[in-house]
Order: C-alpha cells, then sequence, then structure tokens
C-alpha cells in the first residue's frame, strides 16, 4: 500500500487537532521531537487504497525562528521527509492566518490548503471564493469544519489528487522591485547553468533574503565571484526603495501585502469588524464608484501641473540654447562644421532638453504616488475594468510606468507571470505616451489651442491613447491571444509617508536615461538630419539664388530669396528625396512629405520629431528666444485637421528604437517586433485617416 506524508501546518488555534481526529478516526501517536521537549503528534489511517501518514507539527505564526515552536516546523519542513504539506487556515482570521502560507509557498512543495472553520465564519458575515483563492495562491483550497465534519472528504479526495499529480506552480509574487532582482539572479544561475538541489526562484529568494544556510552553500562554489556584485546591487536597490535594511521587515511587509491582497480580491461579503485608519483611508481611494474618477482626478492635476510649471523653466533654457547656437557661429563661422554644430547637433539636442522640466514634473508625479502605496490601490481599483479588455489589474503598473519611458515600462511587464497576460501587456504600451512624446504635443497645442485649455488638452491626449490601448487589448485578446483569465494577486501593502530619497533615485534615473539619449542617440540622430537636409548639393541652384541675393533691391527681397533657396535645398535633400516617394501613403492623412518625413525620424527617437519639423519647415536654428518661431511656423504650414491627425498617429505608432528592441527582448523574439509594428502602424494610420475626415468635416 503507498504511502502519502503529510505535514500538518497552521497557527495556534486553527483547529488542526480536531481536524486530525475528524480525518483520521484514530487515536494519535505523541511523543517529542529530537532534542527538544516540544511534542511530536503523529497519526496513520487508510484511505482509497492509501495510507496516510500525518505529523501535527507544532502551531507557528511563521517561520522565523523566534520560537521553539518555530524552530521545530521550520526544521521539520526544510530538513524531513514528506510529500504533501496540508496548511490549515482558520477563516474568521483568514488575512492572519494567509501570513504563514505566503512562508509556506515560498517552499515550493506540493500544497493543500483547508479553510477551516468555515461555518463559523460564515456566521460572522465572511464568505469566501475558495476557487478564486486557490487560482491566486495556485494550491488547491477546501473548505472544512472539524467541529461539523464537513469538507472532509473532499479535502481527502484533494490530498490524493495532489499526491498522484506534478507540482502546481506557486503563484506567490513579491513587489515589482524583488521580483526584477529575482529574474536578475536568476538569469545568472541560468547563464553559468548552476547546479544546486533547488529551483533557481526559491535560491534567489533565500540568497534576497539572507538565509545564512544558503550563503554558505553558495560561497564555496566559483559562481560567488560573479554572484556577490550582481546580489550586493540588488539588496541595495530593495533596501532603497523599502528605507531600511532591515531584510525580515522588508519580506514580513511584503507577506503583510500579499496576504491583505488575496483577502480583498476573495471576500465576497464584508466583514464587520472596526476599521482602522488605513481601511477608512481605501474606503474613499477604493471606493467601487468615487475610486476611479479620484484617480482620473490626480493624473488630471498631474498633468495640468506637467504643463504649467513645466512652462517656467523652459524660457531660460531655451534662452542658453539659442545663445550657445548664436556663439558656436560666430566662432566657427558660417561653413559646414559651424552649421553641423550649431544646426544639427545643438538644436536637435537643444529641442530635446527645452522639455526636460515637464519629464522631471511627470516622473516625479508617477514615483510620488507609486511610494505612497496608492499605485498598487488603483491596480486592485482596476482589476474588475481591466477584465473586461483582456488585462489584469497588475498589467496596470507597467501601464502607467509607460507614460514616463517605454523601456522600464517592458521590463516591468515580468510582473505578469501568464505570457497572453504579459504579451498582450506589452502590445499595448506603446499606446500609454512616454514623456519623449510630451514635447510634440506641447509644440502643436502651443500652436493649435489657447493656453488656458493647454493641460485640459494635455490630459485628453493621454487618456484617448490609454482608452485606445484598451479597445487594441480587446482586440488582440479576442484574436490573436486567446484564452482564459489566469488569475494572481495583487499585493497591497501599507500606507507609507514619502521617501524623498527614493523619489530622487526614481526621476534622477529617470531624467537622466532622458538626458543620456540626447546626449547620444539623439545627437547622433540630429546630425544624421542634418546632414540628410542638407546633402546632396545642387550648385546651379546656389549659383543662381546667391546671384539674386545679391542683386535683390531690398533686404526683405534678399531674406525672402533665402528662404527660397533653403526650402528648395530642402525638397531636393535626401530627407526631401524619402519624404516625396512615402508621401502617397500618408496623404489621405493629410500629412505633406515634411510631415512625413518627421514621422519616419520618430522611429528612431521620439524626442527627434520637433528638432526635424525645425529643420524641415526651414528654422535651421531650431531653437530661438521663445521657441514662438516654430510655433507659429507650424499653425501657418500645417492645418488643423492634419494635426489632429497627426497628433493621433504619434500616440499610436511604434515606440522609439532603444524601446522596440527591449519590447522583442521581453517578448520572446524579433518577430513579435515585427507584429507590433505591423499592428501599431495600421491602427496608427486608420485612426488618423478616420480623425482627419471628422475633424475636416466639423472646420
Amino acid at each position: 500500500m503507498q504511502e502519502i506524508r503529510i505535514a500538518l501546518v497552521g497557527q495556534p488555534n486553527v483547529g488542526k487537532s480536531m481536524l486530525t481526529n475528524s480525518i483520521g478516526h484514530t487515536r494519535l501517536k505523541v511523543g517529542n521531537f529530537s532534542g527538544v521537549t516540544v511534542e511530536k503528534k503523529e497519526i496513520g489511517f487508510e484511505h482509497k487504497g492509501y495510507k496516510f501518514i500525518v505529523t501535527d507539527l507544532p502551531g507557528a505564526y511563521s517561520l522565523n525562528n523566534y520560537t521553539i515552536e518555530e524552530k521545530v516546523t521550520n526544521r521539520f519542513l526544510n530538513s524531513d521527509e514528506y510529500d504533501i504539506i496540508l496548511n490549515v487556515i482558520d477563516t474568521t482570521n483568514m488575512e492572519r492566518n494567509l501570513y504563514l502560507t505566503t512562508e509556506l509557498l515560498e517552499l515550493n512543495q506540493k500544497m493543500v490548503i483547508a479553510l477551516n472553520m468555515i461555518d463559523e465564519a460564515e456566521k460572522e458575515g465572511v464568505c469566501i471564493d475558495s476557487e478564486q483563492l486557490s487560482a491566486i495562491l495556485g494550491k488547491p483550497c477546501i473548505k472544512t469544519s472539524a467541529s461539523q465534519n464537513t469538507g472532509i472528504e473532499e479535502l481527502l479526495t484533494e490530498l490524493i489528487d495532489t499526491f498522484e499529480r506534478g507540482k502546481y506552480v506557486s503563484k506567490l509574487k513579491f513587489s515589482d522591485v524583488i521580483e526584477e532582482e529575482i529574474l536578475n539572479l536568476i538569469t545568472l544561475f541560468e547563464e553559468k547553468n548552476f547546479k544546486t538541489k533547488m529551483g533557481y526562484r526559491e535560491l534567489a529568494i533565500k540568497l534576497l533574503k539572507e538565509d545564512e544556510e544558503t550563503f554558505k552553500q553558495v560561497h564555496d562554489n566559483p559562481i560567488w565571484v560573479e554572484l556577490q556584485p550582481v546580489l550586493s546591487e540588488a539588496l541595495e536597490h530593495i533596501y532603497l526603495h523599502y528605507n531600511t535594511k532591515d531584510v525580515d521587515e522588508i519580506f514580513n511587509d511584503e507577506r503583510v501585502a500579499f496576504a491583505k491582497g488575496a483577502v480583498t480580491e476573495t471576500f465576497t461579503c464584508p466583514l464587520r469588524i472596526k476599521k482602522t485608519l488605513t481601511q477608512r483611508i481605501d474606503d474613499v481611494m477604493m471606493h467601487k464608484i468615487f475610486g476611479l474618477p479620484i484617480f482620473l482626478f490626480l493624473m488630471w492635476g498631474l498633468f495640468q501641473l506637467t504643463f504649467e510649471a513645466g512652462n517656467i523653466p523652459m524660457e531660460y533654457i531655451d534662452m542658453f540654447f539659442a545663445k550657445l547656437i548664436e556663439g558656436t557661429k560666430n566662432l566657427l563661422g558660417n561653413g559646414e562644421f559651424a552649421s553641423v554644430i550649431a544646426d544639427g547637433a545643438l538644436a536637435g539636442v537643444g529641442a530635446v532638453v527645452l522639455f526636460l522640466p515637464n519629464i522631471v514634473i511627470l516622473f516625479f508625479g508617477i514615483a510620488l504616488l507609486e511610494t505612497t502605496g496608492y499605485m498598487s490601490r488603483v491596480a486592485f481599483l482596476l482589476d474588475g475594468f481591466f477584465h473586461k479588455f483582456g488585462l489584469h489589474g497588475k498589467s496596470f503598473i507597467p501601464l502607467v510606468t509607460g507614460f514616463g519611458c517605454s523601456v522600464p515600462a517592458y521590463m516591468a511587464a515580468r510582473t505578469l507571470k501568464n505570457r497572453k497576460d504579459r504579451l498582450i501587456t506589452l502590445f499595448i504600451i506603446g499606446f500609454m505616451s512616454c514623456g519623449a512624446r510630451l514635447p510634440i504635443y506641447v509644440l502643436f497645442i502651443g500652436a493649435f489651442f489657447s493656453q488656458e485649455n493647454a493641460g485640459n488638452i494635455l490630459f485628453l491626449i493621454y487618456i484617448a491613447g490609454a482608452l485606445i490601448g484598451l479597445f487594441a487589448a480587446k482586440v488582440l485578446k479576442m484574436t490573436a491571444f486567446k484564452g482564459e483569465d489566469e488569475p494572481f494577486v495583487m499585493e497591497i501593502p501599507k500606507y507609507r509617508m514619502p521617501s524623498l530619497k527614493l523619489i530622487w533615485h526614481t526621476v534622477s534615473t529617470q531624467a537622466w536615461m532622458y538626458l543620456k539619449k540626447a546626449g547620444t542617440f539623439i545627437l547622433a540622430a540630429s546630425i544624421l538630419i542634418w546632414f540628410a537636409s542638407n546633402y546632396p548639393k545642387n550648385e546651379q541652384l546656389q549659383t543662381q539664388f546667391e546671384h539674386k541675393i545679391e542683386t535683390a533691391a531690398t533686404p526683405e527681397q534678399a531674406q525672402q530669396y533665402r528662404a527660397q533657396l533653403q526650402a528648395q535645398n530642402l525638397e531636393h535633400s535626401y530627407l526631401g528625396i524619402i519624404g516625396k516617394a512615402t508621401e502617397p501613403i500618408f496623404a489621405p492623412l493629410g500629412f505633406d512629405w515634411k510631415m512625413t518625413v518627421a514621422l519616419e525620424m520618430g522611429l528612431a527617437a521620439k524626442e527627434v520629431v520637433v528638432s526635424s519639423l525645425g529643420i524641415l519647415y526651414g528654422l535651421s536654428d531650431g531653437v530661438d528666444e521663445n521657441s514662438q518661431s516654430l510655433i507659429e511656423t507650424i499653425r501657418a504650414n500645417i492645418p488643423f485637421a492634419s494635426a489632429v491627425a497627426f497628433i493621433l498617429f504619434v500616440m499610436t505608432y511604434l515606440p522609439c528604437l532603444a524601446a522596440s528592441m527591449v519590447f522583442a527582448k521581453e517578448a520572446g523574439g524579433w518577430r513579435y517586433l515585427g507584429y507590433l509594428f505591423v499592428f501599431t502602424t495600421t491602427t496608427a494610420w486608420v485612426l488618423s485617416f478616420v480623425a482627419y475626415n471628422i475633424t475636416l468635416g466639423l472646420t
């Protein structure tokens, strides 16, 4: 007869002993665990051709080794042999009991959860969705009542089924920052093909928890040379986010957040208990009706602040680059070298740096909401709404990160462990307007809308992009990524006061990434645009116009000839050739060849679009005293309907080259980047076509 060895685990007073009597119908065999005076209770019985051997471990609130009972339980679970953990939970005190469950999930063993005292819970008005809880934890959950002898047969059947099949994958997930560092460690183990008895994820978690035994095992291995700096950097990153170096405190907070999230998602009847301050705040911020409007109001306020406060330092940055460009030309003369430095490099980089204040304010607002714990609550709040579009509530985190930059947003999607959920989220992150698109919006809003409505229009653009993304997710869910939703818990951490150190780290890192692109990739792209807009040279045309300029009757007429020469040179340049060749594709959207070229350059980096428009419309210096020249030129040369279509195209087409490369890596191959290009370009063209024709009809 085959044996099934059960480790019975639970906190004190959860009804383990009574449940043992109910399932075994036999007397306990009582002794002591080796080396301690703690009782070892064991029973044996037969059921459906199996012999069950149940070891009733001492009641323990956690596996922290604070008490003898906890040490005994921890040692048994990590060292002794058993087939299944039977975790008994008091359903009248779920949140506290699930704290221990989260620790048991880390062991990555076969496990069944008995939701005991269910009769008492129902009397107290507690309703638990056991199927949803099973899906969230990745372990079967059975409702039982040892006192009423209900659910016992189902529990025994589930124990046999669990014994006969392979392990369920544990759904225990930590916060994004810890999951990111776990993945970094796992990647190193995989690259080194590290040999270990435990799984890579389990090993990574133990190292981050600073488990002494695990450190001893790994320390003597050659991988330690490469592992140590990676682990040190990971811990420093985690310390910064939690504002403490106490690893026990950090992981305790994680378990509490996970337990609270699991309870919140699976309770279908509210508990009638005295509420804490946090719960009272959550009653408002996570209200089913008012929660979403509150969130939208906060985001509206953030975009208003981004536009209004960001405009203040822009004038000084503008003046600085205008004088720098003028000084460079005075120093180097009017030759080709001076032009490439001033009109190409400095003008392109200046057009990007000009919008750094807006970017910093946007990053600051998002970081502020994240560090207080509010963003996790918004994810839970939006879960039901997101499910209607084929997304999970936790998709909100990478999506809102996409408002800052698509690169970290794509990486944040790693927290979605279901591949289909992750791919859908990856495909629509680009619809969340990243900070690099903000300069384009600011430029066109300044050209076509009043200053009083600028913040509202900017908010509308961002919300419209997000809504388009949601509908795109629905289409993807119904076509390319069909399948059942896979629920998992969203951690609800305790509210924290904003950490200025953490906010500074987040904002400075994102701002530096933005400036780094300006000083490298965008610098190269700006020089490339300058070259493509100035070559090949037409010597005959140059000679003709130089003669006209010299013989002009007035300075104004000479200036007109110079503008005509620049326009003619631009039209016959490499950029003009490319724009003319692709213009028929974009003509139905109301775009001329210059707008077309600007969009195509935006595939390299969205920040280049503004400087490209400046060069293409004849403003060779790119920026002036108040950036009014480019705004006025845009207003004079681009019809309003075309501008609306242009903004919509920018909102929805492929993100920059750097983000596209990260997308390909996170999605699992370059073919997915091809799918993304076709999907986003088609969506952008169709929406822009519709918007252009509707706007034409209304104006």
